[in-house]
């Protein structure tokens, strides 16, 4: 995973953070794994290991004029944690990436709390066919237009145009199973053929475009995904997370009043009125008459 800086305006009170595989996060997380290369299958000695989660942030810090920090990027290890409402706009857009997270093999995930069980039970509510179709064949896109850019001649070159190309057909394979059976199969069945296949057309990347071309085709027929995903159980969800980790601020103590009168009714309030001439000051308890 690429690295970006860390956001400076993150909260760094230590009550409100959790380590989580070398990363510090201004939350809880509620869902962590292992993706990329070592999910898919692709992992071989000296692979990175990637791992994706999902944070909460705590409710009271979303009240203030400045919003926290929705992302955190990590190397050394490769993490990436995304807050719960980011990570549901991703997901309903299905980022591929992101949308994984949820289809994991249970060995695979490190981190899984009850929250973090109940949005993998509704994870088929984040698809939609118009969604898998760009984001996915997005994707892929890039990895194409990568390859067609890639001087193989380099060895280290060579070896990224592979990585891509292998990409390339894991995207183009799951975006179809995604539209005809609505399942992401994150772990797959046969990495060593999709390995070999991205060998050919690192050597030859037009050798991609008739995947590509079938894919889209595919993609355009009927296929069991709704047109539009449907977002009320994230909405609720999302609900569920920010009512379990709001902590109410401590209800502060009334100052005493100077004006009090001790002697007065509950509910009262005695105060000082001044005589006509000489002698003692008259006091009222307002809302009764004062004696004179």
């Amino acid at each position: 995973m690429r690295y970006r800086p860390f956001d400076r305006t993150v909260d760094a009170r230590p009550r409100h953070r959790e380590e989580h595989a070398m990363l510090s996060v201004p939350g809880t997380v509620l869902l962590a794994g292992i993706v990329g290369s070592t999910a898919y299958g692709f992992a071989h000695a000296g692979s990175d290991i990637d791992r994706l989660g999902l944070f909460a942030t705590p409710t009271e810090e979303l009240h203030g004029l400045h919003r926290p920090a929705e992302s955190h990027v990590g190397t050394a290890p490769d993490v990436t944690l995304h807050e719960a409402a980011k990570w549901c706009r991703l997901a309903l857009s299905c980022n591929p990436t992101a949308s994984e997270l949820v289809w994991l093999p249970d060995d695979l995930y490190e981190t899984r709390t009850p929250l973090g069980a109940e949005l993998i039970a509704i994870r088929t509510s984040f698809l939609s066919a118009p969604a898998v179709r760009n984001s996915y064949l997005g994707y892929a896109d890039q990895q194409f237009r990568k390859l067609l850019t890639r001087d193989t001649t380099d060895p280290a070159t060579r070896r990224r145009a592979a990585k891509h190309a292998r990409h390339l057909v894991r995207l183009v394979e799951q975006a179809v199973r995604l539209h005809e059976t609505g399942t992401n199969v994150v772990r797959l069945p046969d990495p060593d053929r999709i390995r070999d296949l991205g060998e050919r057309i690192a050597d030859d990347p037009a050798t991609a475009e008739p995947l590509l071309t079938a894919a889209a085709d595919r993609l355009t027929r009927p296929g069991i995904l709704p047109a539009t995903p449907d977002p009320r159980p994230a909405e609720a969800w999302l609900r569920r997370v920010r009512a379990a980790h709001y902590t109410p601020p401590p209800t502060p103590a009334r100052p005493p009043n100077p004006l009090a009168d001790p002697r007065a009714p509950p509910g009262r309030i005695a105060v000082a009125l001044p005589t006509r001439g000489p002698g003692p000051r008259a006091t009222s308890s307002i809302g009764r008459a004062a004696d004179f």
